[in-house]
Formats: C-alpha cells, sequence, structure tokens
C-alpha cells in the first residue's frame, strides 16, 4: 500500500517541505535564507518572517515535483522541536491547520531523531540501511551526540557535549578568523589546501563517551591572539593550514569517542547524521575508521545530511504505520522533547 507523506522542517533558516510514498522520496524542496549573511549568524526573528513568506511556495512546490494532488497524501509531519522557536511556530501552525482542512493525521516529529531515520531514505536507488542496533554519530550546530540506536524510536544517547557542539566550535573557529558565513563550510572548503599537521590544538579530557569543545575555542582564540600580534596578517597569510589544522582536530575529537563506543557496546554498524556529517574530513575519518576496525559504515547523502523535509516525512512515515498521530494542542519545544 502506497501512503504520501508530506514532511514540513522550519526548525531554523531553511523552509523546507518533502513528498515521500512510503520511504520513497518524490520531492524535497529547501528554500536557503540569504538575509542572515550579513550578521554573521541566524538571527530569528528574521527566520521566522521568511520562513512565512517562504512556506507556501515551498509545500506547493514539493506537492507540485512529487506529481500528486494535496488531496492524495496521507499524513503530514512537521518538526515540533528542538530548534527556534518562532521558526518552529511558522512550520507547526501550517501543518496543523492543512491537517484540519484535508482531514488527515498530524505527526508531530523531533528533529535529531528525523536525522538519524534519514537513513532510512530511498531515492530510486535502492541503497543498503541500517540494520538494528546500530551506533549514529549526530553532529550539528547545536547538537553533539552518540545514539544507539535499537529501534525506529528506541534511541539511548550513550554520549553527549558537555558544553557547545561541533558544529558551533566550526563556526565560532570560522568567526575568529574572519570567514564568510556559514562558517563550517567554508572551513571545510579551505581545510582541503591546507596541512591538518601545520598547526596543534589541545584536545579536551572528558570522561566516559562524553564531549566538550568550549576549550577548543579558547584555545583557537587565545593562539590567534598571540600570533597576530606578532604578524598582524597571520590569519591570511596560514588560512589553509589553520583550516586544515582546526578541522582535523575536531574530528579527531569527534572519532575518538566514536571508536570507544563501538569497543564498548560491540557495535560495528556505524552511521553519522547531522549538518556536519557533510563534512568531507569528517567522512573520511569514519570510512578510514570503517576500514580499520571493520565497522559497516552509513553516510547520508549531502542532501540528507542538512536540515531537510524527507527526513521529517521519513520519521512520520514510521510514526503514521505505528498509528503515533499529534493533537492540535501540541506546541514546539525549542531545546528538548517532552517525551
Amino acid at each position: 500500500m502506497s501512503d504520501y507523506i508530506l514532511g514540513i522542517e522550519s526548525s531554523c533558516d531553511d523552509t523546507s517541505a518533502a513528498v515521500l510514498c512510503n520511504t520513497l522520496v518524490l520531492s524535497n524542496v529547501i528554500a536557503n535564507q540569504q538575509v542572515h549573511e550579513k550578521y554573521g549568524g541566524v538571527v530569528p526573528e528574521l527566520a521566522s518572517r521568511a520562513h512565512q513568506q517562504n512556506i507556501i511556495p515551498v509545500i506547493n512546490t514539493a506537492i507540485h515535483e512529487a506529481n500528486i494532488n494535496k488531496n492524495n497524501l496521507s499524513a503530514i509531519a512537521f518538526t515540533r522541536g528542538p530548534g527556534l522557536l518562532g521558526s518552529l511556530l511558522v512550520g507547526s501552525s501550517f501543518a496543523k491547520a492543512l491537517s484540519l482542512t484535508l482531514n488527515i493525521p498530524l505527526i508531530e516529529v523531533d528533529h535529531m531523531e528525523a536525522h538519524i531515520l534519514a537513513h532510512f531514505l530511498q531515492d530510486g536507488e535502492n541503497k543498503k540501511v541500517p540494520a538494528f542496533p546500530f551506533l549514529c554519530l549526530t553532529v550539528s550546530g547545536g547538537h553533539t551526540q552518540i545514539v544507539k540506536v535499537t529501534n525506529y524510536f528506541e534511541m539511548e544517547i550513550i554520549g553527549k557535549t558537555i558544553d557547545d557542539a561541533a558544529g558551533e566550535a566550526f563556526d565560532k573557529a570560522a568567526k575568529i578568523m574572519s570567514l564568510p558565513y556559514p562558517g563550517g563550510p567554508m572551513i571545510d572548503r579551505f581545510a582541503k589546501e591546507g596541512n591538518p599537521t601545520a598547526f596543534q590544538f589541545s584536545e579536551p579530557r572528558i570522561p566516559a563517551l562524553d564531549y566538550s569543545f568550549s576549550g577548543l575555542k579558547t584555545s583557537i582564540l587565545y593562539f590567534l591572539r598571540d600570533q597576530l600580534k606578532l604578524d598582524e596578517l597571520f590569519i591570511e597569510k596560514n588560512k589553509f593550514d589553520l583550516c586544515a589544522s582546526i578541522q582535523a582536530t575536531i574530528v579527531s575529537i569527534l572519532m575518538k569517542k566514536l571508536i570507544l563506543a563501538s569497543e564498548q557496546t560491540g557495535i560495528k554498524s556505524i552511521a553519522i547524521a547531522g549538518g556536519v556529517s557533510a563534512n568531507s574530513g569528517l567522512r573520511k575519518a569514519i570510512q578510514d575508521a570503517g576500514i580499520k576496525y571493520e565497522w559497516e559504515i552509513f553516510i547520508p547523502k549531502i542532501s540528507y545530511s542538512t536540515d531537510n523535509a524527507a527526513m521529517i516525512a521519513v520519521a512520520g512515515y514510521f510514526k503514521f504505520k505505528l498509528g503515533k498521530f499529534a493533537n492540535q494542542n501540541q506546541v514546539p519545544y525549542a531545546r528538548q522533547s517532552s517525551r
């Protein structure tokens, strides 16, 4: 039986809508917000206003590209959180109104769970999906977690950051270097031209499987401050090597705990998810570790790594099959699920 799920994602600064037939992606439309570039970061009020402008054309485009009619939809899935409250309200309010209009189920989705479930998306290539249980390193601008995934909605966080996220460390390092926004992809781009061992930055010693990135940010800040006193052109002269060294340090921190998690759990099916999983250095590191430790590796397409509605729709599909529907009274959450 074919179930058509409309997914709506509006957790941050991208407005996205997707239509799935079961787990097959029929469309996945994303409208980016360029307005934040001149501010060097996402401005919440501007983001929510842009979502209001984008959401109707984005959803219309997604339905049109899927070559279906809105009356063919079986359910509507939306991001409930975590994210920016103003942005989430736009997506959730529209989803609620549309579900009432079409008289079809409404499904709330946790953004971080959706990143993990993106591995179950199909787009015509009949790709292999992870078998349970598997470990997923979920890394983004706001989260860094190692998650043990036992079932579609049975997930245990066995390691997490105690302060800043890996994505934030990338972005803050880029800002210190006065690189254009968004900073993380810029570091990745310049790192390809640099020497990853040119500069050494200290790695934190955090017990168990948890992470910390605040100390690294401070280390980078003080190092560049001292070097700029000696040569005001230091960053410009060493931009590629700095980016390569910063990226290598962050990737090293991430991988050491992931390797430890695999050793402790005995799980060798390993996945990555979240916006930072698009980083080329991290992708290469996990592929190399897969060969060394005989892991079975699952790396999402770039289009499914960053925020997108297809991952919301596939999470919605699995909830739809279980009959896990939301009601009109549920409100977005900014930081953590109410589960």
